[in-house]
């Protein structure tokens, strides 16, 4: 099977796109910082995904671009990345603090010469709260009088449109997601912890060709279920709770996630009435969310309609995020969000309940068409409320 990933002139063609909206901004240079777990400001322009360390990317309004990386991974950018001009900072080196006395490392002085920016006076930094103490004081130090702007709304404006390439990337990490999915509802029974849930769903994903997980894999069961946020643990399932399961496939950075509330046996009352509505509430995200609308009344449409059947108890967020080098990414979906909604943006359709001993969450990928209600991006297997027999 032919592997799905960005050609290696998309890299070039973002960083030109990069270029012009940088000048257009009025700034000198952009730097794009990301660390392993958030490398998706990084990979975008480069295709690198910092390990242990971080990474970073520079572009000039010029269009000339350097990638900046730890002083262990030379050979690793070299390796990994689409950019050519390279440079070692100790800015960039992993968090246990090494010395490197033996490597000759730059700064950022010497980094934005080698793209023909001297003393800028206005730097622009995405990847903001992926940008530390170090990186900042190491900008402060080469350039005293500069200016340093969160830049994160220029990239994310870039991120919010797919192309094709990416599309196909965010599909083949669901195909993977709904793999692992039915992997583990097959294996799925009282007894097993948890963690061994986790394992069948991972082993999964890397089997068909993920390059990893997409998000670290959800499979916790009864009050764990009532955290939006949480981790496999070595508790046992039990009959009769509610299991959530989120999973998918990383696919050339692309980290999509498929999310089912599983029952370990027939549903109570209770469980069931919360399950539906909560899956009702999915559908309806993608009915709602439609070209030209602007995203705040989405946001409100939902809240109200969430209100008006007497469940806002239940309720935390709704109704998506942005989706793409991130499962979670800008731009969120909220009461305050301004921007006008358009075809090809790609979301996270997150729709999450939760009573006082168990919650919920459906999710899907959402692609906004150019006329009318959403599509799925993926098959959407599994949307009959999930209870197996035990």
């Amino acid at each position: 099977m032919e592997r799905v990933m960005i050609p290696v002139e998309e890299y070039a063609q973002r960083r030109e796109r990069a270029a012009a909206l940088v000048a257009e901004a009025g700034y000198d240079v952009l730097v794009g910082n990301g660390t392993e777990s958030d490398a998706s400001v990084v990979r975008y322009f480069s295709a690198y995904w910092p390990l242990f360390e971080m990474g970073g990317v520079a572009i000039a309004p010029s269009g000339r671009s350097a990638l900046m990386v730890g002083m262990e991974s030379a050979e690793f950018a070299v390796e990994r990345g689409v950019i050519d001009n390279i440079h070692l900072m100790k800015e960039y080196r992993e968090t246990a603090d090494p010395e490197y006395p033996g490597v000759a490392g730059v700064g950022y002085r010497e980094v934005f010469e080698s793209i023909g920016v001297t003393n800028p006076e206005r730097i622009g930094v995405a990847g903001w709260l992926c940008t530390n103490m170090a990186m900042y004081e190491g900008l402060r130090e080469a350039f005293p009088e500069a200016e340093i702007v969160n830049a994160d709304e220029l990239t994310a404006s870039m991120r919010a449109n797919k192309s094709p390439a990416e599309l196909a990337c965010l599909r083949e990490g669901f195909r993977l997601g709904e793999l692992a999915l039915a992997a583990m509802l097959k294996a799925m029974k009282p007894g097993m912890t948890e963690l061994e849930l986790a394992g069948i769903a991972v082993a999964e994903l890397y089997a068909n060709g993920a390059e990893g997980e997409a998000h670290t894999v959800y499979s916790f069961g009864g009050r764990r279920t009532t955290n939006a946020i949480s981790r496999s643990t070595h508790e046992p399932l039990r009959a009769g709770e509610i299991v959530q399961i989120d999973v998918g496939g990383r696919v050339d950075g692309y980290s999509p996630s498929v999310g089912r509330p599983v029952c370990l046996g027939k549903m109570n009352e209770r469980q069931r009435r919360l399950v539906e509505f909560c899956r009702e509430m999915h559908y309806r995200t993608f009915e709602w969310v439609q070209a030209g609308v602007v995203a705040k009344e989405v946001a409100v449409r939902y809240e109200r309609f969430v209100k008006d059947a007497g469940m806002e108890r239940h309720y935390l967020y709704g109704p998506c995020t942005g989706l793409g080098l991130m499962e979670v990414e800008k731009p969120w979906m909220e009461a305050t969000s301004e921007y006008i909604i358009e075809p090809g943006m790609t979301f996270q359709a997150d729709t999450f309940f939760y009573d006082d001993d168990f919650g919920c969450r459906w999710e899907n990928g959402l692609l906004v068409s150019e006329s009318g209600p959403a599509s799925m991006i993926n098959e959407g297997t599994f949307m009959e409320p999930i209870e197996l027999d035990v």
